[in-house]
């Protein structure tokens, strides 16, 4: 029997939510094991969590004994081990590009809006709400712009790359989420809207969705 893919998932995670969709679109059958980012002062610095992963974040994918942590990671480690359904060009130069997407979104935008920042920025440095929020629309806005532009690519078909979705998709999808939560302006990106109503009419994508997981309200 095969190994079990296991995912220690939050509802609301938008790296968690990168790679539910990745294994979705694969036809993967995975088990996922909620970890609970703000109750009880958060499961994931409990000990049994952090020996799992160290750095205390979500996801991490267990594949028999092995143990895949941050998200571009698991999904490259998905793409190569799982053949079904590829999820990156098979040239060097559409992959790059995707790759370049996928790294756009997880280096550039949301690592400056995750809950650990969100929570230094309120407690240690004192920001309030607004001032809060204007940090957060301000990388939203940044990242948003550049991946407007470059959706505007020939390469772009009907989704980030080409008529299938890629795993440049499945970033964009978690990002837009996060930036409707907060009440980002999306009206200067029509593309990223298009592509990203696109995909979530998909029933991977559907089957994704945060409000959709274990421990979501």
């Amino acid at each position: 029997m095969a190994d079990a893919l296991r995912l220690y998932d939050y509802w609301r995670s938008s790296s968690a939510y990168r790679v539910r969709i990745a294994l979705n679109l694969k036809g993967l059958a995975f088990e996922s094991v909620p970890v609970h980012l703000v109750r009880d002062g958060g499961e994931q610095n409990r000990p049994a969590y952090r020996a799992l992963n160290p750095l205390g974040l979500v996801p991490a994918l267990q594949h028999g004994e092995r143990v895949i942590v941050q998200s571009v990671a698991i999904c490259e480690y998905l793409e190569e081990v799982f053949a079904s359904r590829p999820l990156l060009p098979q040239d060097p130069v559409g992959r790059a590009r995707v790759r370049g997407l996928v790294q756009s979104i997880c280096s550039e935008v949301q690592p400056l809006n995750n809950l650990s920042v969100m929570n230094y920025l309120k407690g240690e440095m004192g920001l309030d709400d607004g001032q809060y929020m204007a940090w957060y629309a301000q990388w939203i806005a940044r990242g948003f712009r550049a991946i407007e532009t470059w959706l505007q690519s020939p390469a772009a078909g009907r989704f980030c790359h080409g008529d299938e979705p890629t795993l440049a998709d499945c970033f964009l999808v978690p990002q837009v989420y996060n930036a409707e939560r907060f009440d980002c302006d999306l009206a200067p990106y029509p593309r990223i809207r298009e592509i990203a109503e696109r995909c979530r009419a998909l029933p991977p994508f559907a089957a994704s969705a945060p409000e959709r997981q274990s421990g979501a309200p």
